[in-house]
């Protein structure tokens, strides 16, 4: 035997659990049992072709036809599919997953800027049961129309405009802007003997047989029903009853009475505990108002919502001032501050456009006549700032709310106001802390004691004499 036959690498033989070097049987792949090799090899010289292989001819790494049926295509039980090659894989033709016309990736580019009449638009493949599942189903992929209009093939998949496919300049209803609510301004806990003042306060209530009978278009306002006046044209149209009768304008109702409004029964809310106090820092381009036609920010969209009331606005503040504002529950606590006979002071701290002259100053408090009447301030004063600059802040005091009032006065000398702040609406002053867009509420110990300064009873009665 010669050095190369005595080295020949023999195969490998592979049983369960164990290998072994004994030739395998060329007609069934296993050894004879007796240790040695068979009579005949299976390892043949090349005579002219390759050596036929014992299990059959090789096609390049794939199993023989019909030998595995985990990669073959699925057809209806039982069947099989012709049309594949044996191994179940598709025909190879020097590409890696390449069949002729089968996929458009390798199919003959087009020249740049155009595309091909056999894809679907935006150069994506058909897909079924997928994101584009009809050619043409997507409006994103649709013919542009010009600037300002729409296709009316589109889908109706986002809320169209009102008005949106008339003419030119006319008004189209947007939906309203989400709107950020306010934050509450958290403060320290206060001393153990004001805590326990305010929640004596919040649990004491009111006998309701004490309560005096009340007009019904107030009672319905303060009940959130709506407000008086529309309250007061429900009643003219004979939309509400009182114990079963229609209601005219005067009647007074009491906590027992039974009340319906457009044949609903309304449960009133009556005031038989503290009334709640909140302040507000308004910004700018906020208004003060509870319906806006243009779909304005208000300030009632940024406050909570009360749940046994309705917010009732001290005073008023135009869209372009900021400052302190108050609100409140009760409706007897909001007249009696803003009410000109009772000349609450509204402090303001005003920047003016130059500077205001000492005798300007004297005819501002002693009085202008204003285009609604005479008007005045009680004090003014001016900050310390500085003197170089073209912009100076003062503060003035008035005991009336008319509409620009103090905007009006400082016109009226030439004096052009470019920034206005309340800083505060009787003994409540504009907290430091509270920073625009943000609101306090008072605790019962700080609304029992406005309560008091204002000579009301907790319910909001005028004390007695």
């Amino acid at each position: 035997m010669s050095k190369g036959q005595r080295h020949a690498r023999q195969p490998v033989s592979r049983v369960k659990g164990r290998e072994t070097s004994q030739p395998r049987h060329p007609g069934t792949g296993r050894d004879n049992g007796s240790g040695k090799s068979p009579a005949k090899s299976f390892i043949q010289p090349r005579q002219g072709g390759a050596t036929p292989h014992p299990k059959g001819p090789r096609t390049s790494g794939l199993r023989a036809e019909g030998s595995d049926s985990r990669f073959e295509k699925r057809t209806p039980y039982g069947e099989r599919d012709d049309s594949r090659q044996p191994g179940g894989r598709r025909p190879q033709s020097g590409k890696r997953f390449e069949q002729q016309g089968s996929d458009s990736r390798f199919e003959k580019r087009t020249p740049y800027g155009e595309r091909d009449d056999s894809r679907q638009p935006g150069g994506r493949r058909p897909q079924s049961g997928k994101r584009f599942e009809q050619q043409g189903s997507d409006s994103r992929f649709e013919k542009r129309t010009p600037y300002g209009e729409r296709d009316d093939n589109r889908p109706a998949g986002r809320r169209e405009a009102s008005g949106a496919d008339e003419g030119f300049g006319q008004r189209r209803q947007v939906p309203a802007p989400l709107v950020q609510k306010a934050k509450k301004l958290r403060l320290r806990s206060p001393s153990q003997k004001i805590q326990d003042k305010s929640k004596r306060l919040r649990e004491t209530r009111v006998d309701l047989d004490e309560m005096e009978p009340i007009r019904l278009q107030k009672a319905l306002a303060a009940s959130g029903v709506g407000s008086r006046r529309e309250m007061e044209e429900w009643i003219e149209a004979g939309l509400v009853t009182v114990n079963g009768k229609v209601a005219t304008l005067g009647d007074r109702v009491g906590p027992r009475d039974r009340v319906m409004v457009k044949g609903d029964q309304i449960k009133l809310k009556w005031a038989d505990r503290l009334p709640r106090v909140i302040m507000y820092h308004k910004q700018e381009g906020e208004l003060v108002t509870r319906d806006d036609p243009q779909g304005r920010v208000t300030i009632f969209d940024r406050l909570p919502q009360a749940k046994s009331s309705r917010w009732v606005a001290i005073g008023r503040l135009d869209a372009n001032t900021s400052g302190l504002l108050l609100l409140t529950t009760s409706g007897e606590l909001a007249n009696r501050m803003m009410h000109p006979s009772f000349e609450v002071e509204r402090e303001y701290a005003v920047r003016v456009l130059g500077e205001v002259s000492t005798d300007i100053m004297k005819a501002m408090t002693e009085g202008v006549e204003l285009e609604d009447g005479p008007a005045r301030f009680e004090r003014i004063w001016h900050q310390q700032d500085n003197e170089e600059s073209a912009n100076h802040w003062y503060n003035v005091v008035i005991k009336e709310g008319r509409n620009r009032e103090v905007r009006r006065m400082f016109e009226a000398f030439g004096l052009t106001v470019s920034r206005l702040i309340r800083v505060r609406f009787g003994k409540l002053g504009l907290p430091p802390r509270l920073k625009r867009g943000q609101f306090y509420e008072l605790n019962e110990a700080e609304v029992a004691a406005v309560m008091k300064w204002c000579d009301l009873t907790m319910t909001g009665r005028q004390k007695r004499r």
